[in-house]
């Protein structure tokens, strides 16, 4: 805390002074609550829907809405809200984000603010992390909005259109991110709006909100369908990559070094830049590459594939490592979380990505697949009427959540103070002397029977300290990517005496570890971190897994100057003091200027990886927009809207540009060249020739008005020959659908190759996101031409007994956080015949006796 925050307090404690008097209001009526039988109480629901129909806002009714909720979960779950709960509450309903420490009861939290805005009758998404927690939830704090008279559902991965569009209708609806994204995109890719499930995005309550808005939000959702591009470029370039050289440049080789015209001295074939994490060929890498391909110029716009693809291959080498960032099991590369240490079944690295490594590890390469539908999260939650969320850490990334999201930080305070006491970061000079410092500490805290839990950040630490203990004779449970299905159930034992638990991260997050009697006279849980992650956030999430509700416990990270964070992110002031100090191998350094450093590095981290997640919305910014008016044109649609106009204007349009192709307003009429007019015009519209005899002495104006007209009496021939204009309507609609569907795919296909190469603009002294924008929209207005053409034409062309019918013009294949586009379980064709039970022949025997007997 600085010394302005000292004097005027911090911006949490600021705000918060504004919402104590409406905290002590709620807690005023807990008397009047109690005396309501539960009757009155669940009347009260219908007595606020009526007050807010009569003009109340829902900040007149938090009080007593608050209050209500507070005893129905009382007398419903036998859990009464603490005062801090109903602050955290109150700051969630403001649309805020409500920093709450481990164990301070934020799924209770969530029920103020969900009733009160569901009240409105317009929805509510509580979305968490997990379909456990969403169903747990769910099921566990549903019971206080059922007991007062509200619909609850629950949306899982499982679960078909119809099982989700019920969960949707309903007051409020528990569902993770992924689904409500995925929903979302599914939605604007329906053909019927009886097969709409949402029902629009209102208010979103968002648990463990950092997680998915921060750490998820690095990858944006993808709907994919099948790629026609072979998977034999991928071998290729592994196959190359394997022969090429890495060097090393004379200081680091950046955009800037390019723009400003550097010269960088390089060695070998690739340059590889840890920091950054990304791969620059040199010269000679360039050349031996053009070798291989059989190619004159690897930067010619013919060979941007093969470019991005060996670049992909030395990633796949240099910068992916196996059992850290992936593991391989049974002929498959899984992709393990980087902030939790869990595998993620099904989901695969993007835009090659993926394919490269399957290369590298020799498995089966599976095909690319094309883009159907995307977006980021950021601009998912961002049309939200109102959103707000809380976590147990978010402070660090306040700024990220002010700039990109609009919404602030509050830190809660805890119901009771937190005992815990964290230590002085422990240095090494050496990863080998770090972790028998912390074999040491386990061995010292297992002595006196203290639980402890190691939190490590890779797969490889977990393994190798596990073995260590081994040798030493510690029994120890081991939670990592490899060994997750018992998750849950191995943190909720962390905290009984005698138990060390090994956990990659934050395994387990949203599980409570429970001290028995012995752990907490032993001094409770020991926290040992073994290495700071690149977040802090990460840091103070495993701290805080200890010391909730006022329990003692202890934190230390145990560091060597050999960790990735140090090596790459330490300044070289730092290893200077160690070797001034002149630290003995072995000796333990602990001092405020070390901690000091290592925060500023990862300060350093954090904010280098808030200019990638900018920098993806940046991006997606002119997607977004685009997104907006295609899906707006879809909906129209769906509605069943008169298309006709929009025909006509597209009509219009399409006669505007062909003339203006073809003709210029300082042009005379006998320097037109009426026969490319006819080939342009009749192309689409089949209108009669237009001859001389028609254009003499006539401006291109009128001449835009003349064939306007001749198209209009084309479209009303054509809508004649159908003897129901309904008929008529819903071909314009069909037609309409199924030309923006194909386009508006090519198109999100188009941009995602355009952004690849996109990077290159620097080199030509431009901005490539200026670029990007520029020719995004150049592209967006190509696509909207060629959607009225190929409308226009379509429906001018189309014959009476022609069968039109609206179907999906790409079929969904998967997405890129499950394995699977299928959403419903499987399902038994027919039931099921147990040995007991009639045989289904007719015998009249029990089917053991008759065809169930085996031979």
């Amino acid at each position: 805390m600085n010394i302005i925050q000292k004097i005027f307090g911090t911006h949490s404690q600021n705000e918060l002074k504004r919402v104590y008097p409406i905290a002590d209001a709620v807690m005023a009526l807990d008397e009047d609550m109690q005396r309501l039988s539960d009757e009155e109480l669940k009347a009260k629901t219908k007595e606020f829907k009526d007050r807010l129909e009569n003009g109340e806002t829902l900040d007149d009714i938090l009080p007593e809405a608050y209050a209500v909720v507070r005893e129905a979960a009382s007398r419903v779950l036998g859990m009464k809200h603490y005062r801090v709960q109903i602050i955290g509450g109150i700051i969630l309903h403001q649309g805020r984000i409500a920093e709450m420490k481990t164990g301070e009861g934020k799924t209770l939290v969530a029920t103020l603010p969900s009733y009160l805005n569901a009240l409105e009758g317009k929805g509510v998404h509580v979305v968490t992390v997990n379909d456990y927690l969403a169903k747990r939830d769910a099921e566990w704090m549903g019971q206080v909005h059922e007991f007062l008279g509200l619909t609850v559902g629950v949306v899982l991965n499982s679960m078909d259109n119809d099982e989700r569009r019920a969960a949707y209708d309903c007051d409020i609806t528990y569902v993770t991110n992924n689904e409500l994204g995925f929903d979302y995109l599914r939605d604007n890719m329906v053909i019927y709006k009886e097969q709409l499930v949402q029902r629009g995005l209102n208010y979103a309550l968002i648990d463990e909100v950092d997680s998915v808005l921060i750490d998820e939000a690095r990858t944006p959702l993808i709907i994919s369908g099948q790629s026609e591009k072979s998977t034999k470029l991928y071998e290729a370039c592994d196959i190359l990559a394997r022969q090429l050289e890495r060097g090393e440049a004379s200081g680091e080789f950046t955009k800037m070094n390019a723009i400003m015209g550097e010269d960088i001295e390089e060695t070998g074939d690739f340059i590889v830049n840890e920091k950054e994490k990304n791969i620059n060929l040199t010269e000679d890498g360039v050349k031996k590459v053009e070798k291989f391909f059989h190619i004159d110029n690897l930067a010619d716009s013919d060979n941007l594939e093969i470019q991005h693809n060996i670049i992909l291959a030395l990633r796949a080498h240099n910068l992916m490592f196996r059992d850290k960032d992936y593991v391989v099991k049974d002929d498959e590369v899984l992709i393990v979380d980087e902030f939790t240490g869990r595998i993620m079944p099904g989901r695969r690295y993007s835009d090659g990505l993926h394919q490269a490594i399957e290369a590298k590890e020799h498995v089966k390469v599976k095909r690319e697949s094309k883009t159907l539908a995307t977006i980021t999260f950021q601009n998912l939650f961002n049309k939200y009427t109102k959103k707000s969320g809380m976590t147990g850490t978010a402070l660090t990334e306040e700024k990220e959540f002010r700039e990109i999201y609009g919404m602030d930080v509050i830190e809660i305070p805890t119901n009771v103070p937190v005992k815990r006491q964290d230590l002085e970061d422990a240095v090494y000079k050496t990863q080998k002397e770090k972790f028998r410092a912390v074999c040491d500490a386990i061995e010292e805290a297992h002595a006196k029977h203290q639980p402890v839990l190691v939190g490590t950040i890779t797969i490889d630490n977990s393994e190798l300290l596990s073995g260590m203990l081994k040798r030493r004779g510690i029994k120890h449970n081991v939670l990592n990517a490899k060994f997750h299905e018992l998750e849950a159930e191995i943190v909720a034992q962390a905290g009984i005496h005698d138990a060390v638990t090994i956990a990659t991260n934050m395994a387990g997050r949203g599980t409570d570890i429970k001290l028995d009697d012995e752990a907490r006279a032993a001094g409770g849980l020991k926290i040992i971190g073994t290495e700071r992650h690149e977040s802090r956030r990460i840091d103070n999430q495993l701290r805080g897994r200890s010391g909730r509700q006022g329990d003692p416990g202890e934190s230390r990270f145990y560091i060597s100057l050999e960790d990735d964070l140090m090596r790459l992110f330490g300044s070289e002031r730092l290893m200077n003091v160690f070797n001034t100090l002149g630290v003995e191998d072995g000796e333990q350094i602990e001092h405020k200027m070390l901690s000091s450093a290592i925060e500023k590095a990862q300060e350093k981290i954090e904010s280098n990886n808030f200019g990638i997640r900018k920098n993806l919305l940046e991006y997606d910014q002119v997607m977004n927009e685009q997104r907006e008016i295609i899906y707006e044109e879809r909906r129209h649609v769906l509605d069943g809207d008169n298309m006709r106009d929009s025909i006509f204007h597209m009509m219009n349009d399409y006669v505007e540009n062909a003339v203006d192709l073809v003709t210029s307003p300082d042009q005379d009429y006998d320097e037109w060249n009426l026969t490319e007019l006819n080939l342009t015009i009749r192309n689409t519209i089949p209108m009669e020739v237009i001859t001389e005899e028609d254009v003499k002495d006539i401006s291109q104006t009128e001449l835009k008005h003349m064939l306007k007209e001749r198209a209009a009496k084309v479209y009303e021939a054509k809508e004649s020959e159908f003897p129901e204009p309904e008929h008529m309507r819903e071909i314009e609609r069909v037609v309409l659908l199924k030309v923006i569907d194909a386009k508006w795919m090519d198109h999100i296909d188009d941009m995602d190759q355009l952004r690849q190469g996109i990077g290159l603009q620097a080199y030509g002294q431009r901005d490539p996101k200026v670029e990007y924008k520029m020719i995004g929209y150049e592209m967006f207005d190509e696509m909207t031409r060629s959607i009225e053409e190929d409308t226009v034409r379509t429906i001018l062309h189309v014959k009476l007994e022609q069968k039109v019918e609206r179907e999906q013009v790409a079929k969904v294949t998967g997405t890129n956080k499950d394995d699977t586009g299928v959403r419903e379980p499987k399902k038994r064709a027919e039931k099921k015949v147990y040995p007991n039970d009639p045989c289904p022949c007719g015998s009249g025997k029990k089917y053991k006796q008759c065809c169930g007997r085996k031979n």
